[in-house]
């Protein structure tokens, strides 16, 4: 038999394996508890995280037991309350689930559910699971406050600490036999004739040619021994610079119709869904600026208190919205620097004479500079011209433009996953 001891250090998140193991086997659980989170919770505290509740029945291991051995015959007992296919009654609340409504008992015993918490990146990361966004594709670095430091090459001043010992000897290496290579050409020449006088019996040379010879020698050796081993001209520095780092940059524009037919609850639910998003392209992008324009007759930019609870009555222009929303983007934010993103909400209403406006100002200054346009109706009345209008331009916008329909709050978390969910790409 082979035993496996695993010795190794525990890290100081010891348990983080673990819960990552846990958090992967009970996916499908967690998952449709972040679902039903969404419906139930405010929208202020969506972006924290949850707890999370997982029927005591679905962590159940299983275990191996020793069964009977053998051949055994039973005799089950009739009852005198049922017959095959009666349908038994539910038991009453309170009886082991933890979180019913009965009665206390000084007898029985349940079973809680398990409750534990994820953090707010977990909620999140359950949240948009399986959603993409589109043509998120820019990147701006004017304005960055984030660097990185790259690799530059090599320089000539520097600290100590930054001296590449490498090229600072390969330099000395070239310096030395640049200063030096005539000399100890000739001081081998020199060398080689007075070996050769040396080694000859009769000598060709005259004491003076001699006695030359040497006196160059000896200049020679102390010129080469002038030339420094290393000079203040070898060093050489590792040279490192700070590179802007690319931070993604989004604007997010909130359209809204406030008409004298928009109630709360409908102003609520498209809240909802502007909430949502906002949480998923905070997900994306680093820097993200939101713009609310609301509008009636008239269309104009406000803060979000006044955007969501501001009452106004008379009609509606949707075009009003949308031209404003094309002047900011020309005005304040470039498509060149800028990922783009609108989500409009109506109850679909809009002055008949409007809806080819609506079109022009779509097609011609947004549509064209937007990564991404939704548009839902909410409410259960049958679509409105706004909302065939709208069905021309998806069809011709399919990659940046989607619609959906709304009826109640409900409903929000699904049709958002419908207007993000990934497609799949097939060459």
């Amino acid at each position: 038999m082979a035993y496996v001891v695993d010795r190794r250090l525990n890290s100081k998140n010891k348990s983080l394996v673990n819960r990552q193991r846990f958090l992967k086997r009970y996916h499908e659980q967690i998952r449709e508890a972040v679902s039903d989170a969404v419906s139930r919770r405010n929208i202020t505290d969506m972006q924290r995280g949850d707890s999370i509740t997982i029927p005591k029945r679905d962590i159940s291991e299983p275990v191996f037991r020793h069964g009977q051995g053998g051949q055994r015959d039973i005799v089950h007992p009739g009852n005198k309350e049922f017959v095959q296919g009666d349908r038994i009654q539910r038991p009453p609340a309170g009886g082991g689930g933890g979180s019913g409504s009965g009665e206390a008992s000084d007898s029985g015993e349940g079973e809680d559910d398990f409750v534990f918490q994820i953090s707010q990146a977990e909620f999140l990361e359950y949240l948009f699971e399986d959603l993409a966004l589109p043509n998120m594709v820019k990147r701006q670095l004017a304005g960055s406050d984030a660097f990185e430091t790259h690799r530059a090459g090599f320089s000539e001043v520097g600290n100590p600490n930054q001296i590449n010992i490498v090229r600072t000897m390969r330099s000395a290496q070239a310096r030395r036999i640049a200063l030096s290579g005539k000399a100890r050409r000739r001081r081998r020449e020199v060398l080689a004739e007075l070996a050769e006088e040396n080694d000859e019996e009769e000598s060709k040379l005259n004491e003076a040619e001699r006695l030359a010879l040497e006196e160059e020698l000896s200049r020679l050796n102390f010129r080469l021994n002038t030339v420094p081993f290393l000079d203040d001209f070898d060093l050489k520095y590792n040279l490192h610079i700070r590179v802007p780092k690319p931070s993604p940059k989004a604007v997010m524009f909130c359209v809204m119709d406030v008409s004298g037919s928009m109630t709360q609850d409908i102003k609520e639910t498209a809240k909802r869904f502007f909430f949502l998003l906002y949480l998923f392209l905070q997900k994306n992008y680093e820097q993200i600026e939101v713009v609310f324009i609301r509008h009636h007759t008239q269309a104009q930019e406000v803060d979000e208190e006044t955007f969501f609870y501001s009452r106004e009555t008379g009609g509606t222009v949707v075009s009003s919205a949308l031209s404003l929303m094309s002047d900011i983007i020309h005005e304040r934010y470039s498509p060149d620097e800028w990922n783009i993103y609108g989500a409009q909400a109506s109850d679909g209403d809009n002055w008949q004479e409007d809806n080819q406006r609506c079109h022009k100002a779509l097609v011609d200054g947004i549509l064209p500079h937007v990564q991404y346009f939704t548009y839902i109706e909410i409410g259960d009345r049958d679509p409105q011209g706004l909302w065939h209008l709208y069905q021309h331009l998806e069809r011709d916008y399919a990659d940046r433009f989607a619609i959906q329909r709304v009826r109640d709050n409900s409903e929000i978390y699904p049709v958002f996953r419908e207007l993000f969910k990934k497609t799949m790409v097939i060459d």
